[in-house]
């Protein structure tokens, strides 16, 4: 039977049941039984309305488990409602956030793409605090390259804002991912170099950095953001190589999750 069904069955028995038990009140052996047969009949019905519950609650939960997609209040609303239990400690398991910040908007939507790769919400980091964001189990986060050529706050965004918090906050163990997005045509000589700010400073704060790619598969002249032949992050290129974003990023998920992302 279906849940609504079943529970109108059962709420018919307890019914007449209840109906019968009055109706025999005067013999004092009956109501014994019956009042037994009332309480499993009334815990059969709380278990069938606790399952259906629970299944539609399922697709609402902290970031990191199954989530329905909200926008425009009821987002922001539900990003609010998010960050406070976390800062409470009240997270039903392991969370996992995607943030960006984003200046033309490409970065906004590779964080999308990543975000449904990894079966989480996308968020803009403008709306969090460094101590938001060290309520989380992992973090992938990431941005432009705005300023180019600069030593420190590259992207021009909201992280320039938050860089210094989250480098005094404690992230010790925590698996953090960088991606990024660059133009290694107009600009390839500083091709994504806000990914290795990102990167510094997350691990600056202890966390175990994750999602390093290989660097050969790009055409750029120069990024500070490679070590050896490496980037420490996942560079994306949505100005001249943007169809091959999601296959860049399918694979990126999976190999992040293989290096200890909770996803």
């Amino acid at each position: 039977l279906k849940p609504v069904k079943l529970r109108e069955s059962l709420r018919s028995v307890l019914a007449r049941t209840s109906n019968k038990t009055m109706a025999q009140g005067a013999e004092l052996h009956r109501p014994r039984s019956n009042l037994a047969l009332m309480l499993l009949l009334a815990l059969a019905l709380a278990g069938v309305q606790w399952r259906s519950s629970s299944r539609d609650s399922q697709e609402i939960s902290f970031a990191g488990g199954p989530t329905r997609k909200h926008s425009g209040r009821a987002g922001n609303l539900m990003s609010a409602v998010d960050a406070a239990a976390r800062r409470r400690g009240c997270t039903a398991r392991e969370a996992v956030g995607v943030f960006f910040a984003t200046q033309t908007g490409n970065t906004e939507a590779v964080a999308g793409t990543i975000a449904d790769k990894a079966g989480v919400e996308a968020t803009d980091v403008s709306e969090y605090s460094a101590e938001d964001l060290a309520g989380y189990d992992g973090l992938i986060v990431g941005c432009p390259t705005w300023n180019t050529g600069a030593d420190e706050y590259r992207s021009g965004t909201a992280w320039d804002d938050l860089l210094d918090d989250i480098k005094g906050s404690d992230l010790a163990g925590k698996p953090v991912a960088v991606f990024g997005c660059g133009d290694s045509s107009g600009y390839g000589d500083n091709f994504c170099d806000g990914i290795e700010e990102l990167h510094e400073t997350f691990a600056a704060a202890g966390a175990k950095m994750v999602g390093y790619v290989d660097a050969s598969a790009y055409q750029h002249d120069e990024s500070k953001s490679t070590r050896g032949d490496k980037f420490l992050g996942l560079p994306l290129d949505q100005d001249n190589e943007d169809g091959m974003t999601e296959d860049r990023v399918a694979s990126w998920i999976t190999q992040i999750k293989g290096e200890g992302m909770p996803l």
